[in-house]
């Protein structure tokens, strides 16, 4: 079972290097709960439909992953996503780290953890280095996050 787990970890990852959202979402339970810093918890489709935004969105992107592990009821990878910030043109070079929950041979539950405040530095600039570390930035990317993802699914 701990093969088969690495296994979904993996093409979910080389999915997303495609920047195939389909078949990242292939890999969730459909009651997948996600969770990061920026858009906090999503549920199900709200989860699938957060990758399908980011790649659809994406510009300037590359992706890489290693560490991939995975036991018969979790598992976890270590990914580098680089990318242009849309909103600033600023370039983000995010490290995370990914923790997993299987079930019936897929992703239940998804948390990427990253440094907030690297990410706020790079995504925002001086204001990121200078307020990056607060809950009032913090609460307004995660609010500009889901606002994006609500406009996203509206217009599909």
């Amino acid at each position: 079972m701990s093969e088969a787990n690495r296994e979904v970890i993996t093409r979910f990852y080389q999915a997303f290097q495609r920047l195939d959202a389909e078949a990242m979402s292939a890999c969730y339970t459909d009651d997948v709960l996600f969770s990061d810093p920026a858009f906090g918890e999503l549920h199900g489709r709200d989860a699938g439909d957060m990758w399908r935004m980011l790649t659809t969105r994406a510009k300037d992107f590359s992706l890489t992953f290693d560490n991939v592990r995975a036991e018969e009821r979790t598992g976890g990878a270590h990914w580098v996503a680089t990318y242009l910030f849309s909103q600033t043109g600023n370039t983000v070079v995010n490290d995370i780290q990914a923790q997993f929950v299987f079930r019936d041979g897929k992703i239940c539950e998804h948390h990427d953890s990253f440094d907030m405040w690297a990410w706020s530095r790079q995504a925002l600039g001086f204001k990121g280095l200078l307020l990056g570390w607060s809950p009032a930035v913090r609460n307004a990317v995660r609010a500009q996050a889901l606002k994006g993802l609500k406009a996203f699914q509206a217009s599909r």
